[in-house]
């Protein structure tokens, strides 16, 4: 692809100490065969082990678009790499997957059909590929289950954030991540019901299969009060007073009425005013449609 000609597709991955998973992961894109053009947006975000180091050097190309910061978090860091996109679609990929031909193609038919408007892969374990999630919804905790193989594409309640495609339309439309959270934690989740909740569909494409490095530990801290923070800013977003309630008694390693005054003063209450004037579904529709016990 020319530096001249405009992708069709953005591929974008958040980077965080991530060793050599960035060069496997894009050299397995870049060994994979695809209809389309695309381009690849890396977002390094503060990684401290020079892991995107031969970006700059083994494997300079312009289709490849480095983004350096200081350390904003992966929501943060995925609206980045949406800001710089110049393809008509999206997809949001971690730093440690295996693709398959073709994954980019079939994920993006069923959009350009309007079957749907954000598409998921199955997702499998890199270490136990026998093992495959289809998509995922949410148990009586906001904790993620992995959906069963639907044997053929169907709506799901989350798209997991390992990988996923939509519009630049749609995803400018619901604003994107969430553009006040912090570090990690939440952000597919809040994505997904944010969609859904707008009127837009999330479903999974379970034709495509990728390979994702599970891992036991983040390469970077993650602290409760980050995570139990962009939950409650979820929950002030999207959620009923009762489901709120519900929400704080999550909170159990930090103090609830804190973590409350903090989404409070970083503008919870003008969000969730404003997202719901925009939405076209309550949460009540959407916890009854994947039949979601919170």
């Amino acid at each position: 692809m020319s530096a001249e000609q405009t992708p069709l597709v953005s591929i974008i991955i958040p980077v965080k100490n991530e060793g050599d998973n960035v060069r496997s992961t894009i050299t397995s894109l870049f060994n994979t065969r695809t209809n389309y053009s695309y381009e690849v947006i890396v977002v390094d975000d503060a990684s401290t082990d020079n892991c995107c180091y031969f970006l700059q050097h083994q494997m300079k190309t312009p289709q490849i678009k480095l983004i350096t910061t200081e350390g904003i978090g992966a929501a943060a860091a995925r609206n980045l790499g949406a800001d710089h996109a110049r393809g008509t679609y999206l997809v949001f990929c971690d730093a440690h997957l295996t693709f398959e031909n073709f994954w980019i193609d079939r994920m993006l038919e069923l959009i350009l059909s309007k079957k749907a408007d954000g598409v998921a892969p199955g997702i499998a374990s890199m270490t136990e590929p026998h093992k495959i999630g289809y998509g995922q919804k949410l148990d009586q905790k906001l904790g993620v289950v992995w959906n069963p193989n639907p044997h053929r594409p169907s709506p799901v309640a989350i798209l997991p954030g390992d990988c996923f495609i939509v519009s630049k339309e749609v995803f400018t439309k619901v604003g994107g991540f969430d553009r006040g959270f912090r570090v990690w934690g939440f952000e597919d989740i809040e994505f997904s019901i944010k969609m859904w909740l707008f009127g837009y569909t999330c479903f999974v494409q379970p034709s495509v299969k990728i390979l994702h490095l599970f891992r036991q530990s983040h390469p970077y801290t993650v602290v409760h009060e980050h995570v139990y923070y962009n939950m409650l800013r979820m929950a002030y977003s999207h959620f009923s007073e009762a489901r709120i309630e519900a929400s704080k008694k999550l909170i159990v390693y930090a103090q609830a009425e804190e973590i409350e005054d903090e989404v409070l003063t970083f503008g919870g209450a003008t969000q969730r005013l404003r997202y719901l004037s925009q939405r076209k579904f309550d949460d009540n529709w959407f916890f009854q449609r994947f039949q979601i016990p919170f």
